[in-house]
């Protein structure tokens, strides 16, 4: 076999090489014209490969006027250098590499270019480069922080909010581990498990969530952070994108919030305090309980400002942590060293006295050690003001430091003029039932001499009046009327015959059956009883139950012929007790008739003259013995 066999079966091998590749490659000579191509160029053009051999290159592919330029540079190059292009051609994007090849005297043999269809990688290329740019373009104007972290852990990108929240410039953030940037050292160990994890999976207890935790600015600050983490294959590795909000004020807000909603809750339960207290010790008492429970403060004091020689500040009434120690310190209103503290300013001034941090204090040496001592890092004292003056304080106490902002104190203001108004609202209160008291013992004083008036002008119905009463008063309480009621009947029953003070004695003393005409004047009493005492301005309707205590439920009874509803309750009372005493009582016309048929008369009454309410009672009463006169009936 000679050389140029040799050759052409080297050539052939090559040519059955080049057909294996799937990408498409041909040679030229210098003059643009294909010396030999492989199968898959062939198939670009849609040629046979005989048809192809000697053609321009640039009238079947790629189709130009003329030889591409920079193929045009590259055969001019002397050392025939390898070059790469891209060639557009009816939407498609082909990568082209360039081959010079040489004999080994340097003499120019042929070119040979290799193509490849690069359009979907371009395209790739390019949508992701667009994506980049729209990526850093949205990160640019965010507000939040934005960054990228590689699978090391490492940031790989840091936006412009990024530095402003943590005060690392791009260059200080980009490389610098997530971990120690964010996370305080005491989440480390759990932040590195966890990216063990994601390197791995894509996934972990953070990705896809937001997650509240502290974070570090470069100064050292801690601060709240609110961090949404997700995850992205890039390269084949996963990669994190985090979004940073700094959430400092929605934090200090939802503080704000609660604080108030805390000294709201705390006014409301002290509101509901004030109304149902029932004297000074108990409200005091009360209101300081509800500081502690309900608003959640650590310790609340009431003091008040004597004025006596050491103008003592006294310990009203307490509640919370330190209960009952406040009686171990002697404090002062005054102005004197022993007397600087929060509540005598808030006395002196009658202003509002806020320590935020009782340990910075300059003042107040003796009160700040004791309040440390207990654990109390703030303290508000509130003058309580009424009668126009100062008279004490509303102090209360808490563990955190800075406890109380500008809402809270308005509201636990509102509570301290709330509580002073209720302080002296019952001691007011206190004042008006002691006079009430006076003149109800007046009054019933009055009643009493009305009585005994009456029984001096008949000496045989003496002491009448006042067994009604003794009966009626048991009725009532049997049935379990209200104490207000109850006093009413008994003082009215004690006076029930004053109209007979209009009677002539001989007629109330008779011993002898009245005649038509004594007993229409008999019967005038309750008008007469009403006429004595209708503008005298009793707590009850004492006039009307005089009025009223001869009617009868059936309207068969005198002076007005009333029937059930009618008639007052009183009345239907005394008058059963009336017909009770009278019966078993000795007159000047019989002897007493005694209890049993008095209580046979009203049980035949009973719906029809008496109330049978009434009537159940007074039977119930007399019949199992649990009433008795005390008064004996004279005769």
């Amino acid at each position: 076999m000679d050389i140029n066999q040799i050759i052409e079966q080297a050539h052939q091998e090559w040519l059955c090489a080049l057909d294996v590749l799937p990408f498409p490659i041909f040679l030229h000579d210098k003059d643009f014209r294909i010396l030999r191509c492989n199968k898959a160029y062939s198939q670009l053009v849609n040629m046979p490969y005989s048809d192809i051999i000697g053609q321009l290159y640039y009238e079947l592919f790629p189709k130009n006027d003329g030889p591409l330029p920079k193929c045009a540079e590259t055969l001019e190059d002397p050392f025939g250098l390898t070059s790469t292009e891209e060639i557009e051609i009816d939407n498609h994007l082909f990568g082209s590499k360039n081959f010079i090849v040489n004999d080994k005297d340097g003499t120019y043999l042929y070119s040979m270019h290799i193509l490849e269809d690069i359009t979907e990688k371009h395209n790739t290329e390019e949508a992701l480069r667009e994506s980049e740019e729209k990526f850093r373009s949205i990160t640019a104007s965010a507000q939040d922080a934005i960054l990228m972290i590689d699978d090391k852990g490492n940031i790989s990108f840091w936006n412009e909010a990024a530095i402003k929240i943590f005060g690392y410039s791009e260059h200080e953030a980009i490389g610098q581990s997530l971990h120690r940037l964010i996370a305080p050292e005491r989440f480390l160990h759990a932040h590195h498990i966890g990216f063990s994890n994601f390197i791995h999976t894509g996934e972990g207890a953070a990705i896809g969530k937001t997650l509240e935790l502290s974070a570090l600015k470069k100064d050292g600050t801690e601060f709240p952070i609110e961090l949404s983490l997700s995850s992205v294959k890039r390269e084949g590795k996963w990669n994190g994108i985090g979004m940073i909000r700094d959430i400092t004020e929605r934090k200090q807000s939802e503080l704000s919030l609660n604080r108030a909603n805390r000294a709201l809750k705390t006014l409301s339960a002290g509101n509901i305090a004030l109304v149902k207290a029932k004297n000074e010790e108990e409200l005091l008492q009360s209101v300081t309980n509800v500081i502690v429970e309900k608003g959640g403060y650590s310790m609340a004091v009431v003091r008040y400002a004597k004025e006596d020689a050491n103008k003592s500040l006294i310990s009203m009434a307490s509640s919370g942590m330190a209960e009952g120690s406040c009686s171990e310190y002697h404090f002062s209103w005054s102005d004197t060293e022993g007397g600087e503290l929060p509540s005598a300013i808030a006395i002196c001034t009658n202003t509002t006295q806020i320590c935020l941090d009782i340990s910075q204090e300059s003042k107040f040496k003796r009160w700040k050690e004791a309040a440390l001592s207990h654990g109390f890092i703030s303290n508000i004292a509130l003058p309580l003001f009424g009668d126009e003056k100062v008279f004490g304080t509303l102090c209360i106490y808490s563990t955190e430091k800075n406890a109380f902002d500008s809402e809270e104190i308005k509201l636990l203001e509102e509570l301290a003029n709330d509580l002073a108004y209720g302080i002296i609202n019952l001691r007011t209160r206190l004042e008006h039932e002691q006079h009430a008291t006076l003149l109800r013992q007046s009054l019933e004083q009055s009643i009493q001499t009305i009585a005994a008036t009456v029984e001096a002008r008949d000496p045989y119905t003496a002491g009448h009046q006042r067994r009604v009463s003794e009966l009626a008063t048991a009725i009532a309480q049997e049935m379990n009327l209200s104490e207000e009621k109850i006093q009413g009947i008994q003082l009215a029953a004690i006076i029930h015959d004053l109209g007979k003070i209009h009677i002539p004695s001989e007629i109330l003393s008779k011993p002898g059956k009245l005649n038509n005409i004594e007993v229409m004047l008999i019967q005038t009493h309750p008008q007469e009883g009403y006429n004595i005492l209708k503008d005298v301005k009793f707590p009850w309707p004492i006039a009307d139950i005089i009025l009223q205590h001869h009617e009868k439920v059936d309207g068969s009874g005198y002076p007005q012929g009333l029937k059930n509803n009618e008639i007052l309750l009183e009345a239907k009372i005394i008058c059963v007790a009336d017909v009770i005493e009278a019966m078993s009582s000795h007159r000047p016309y019989r002897a007493s008739l005694g209890i049993d048929p008095a209580l046979d008369e009203i049980e035949r009454g009973r719906g029809s003259w008496y109330d049978e309410s009434v009537v159940d009672a007074c039977l119930k009463l007399l019949r199992e013995k649990r009433f008795e006169f005390s008064t004996v009936s004279m005769l």
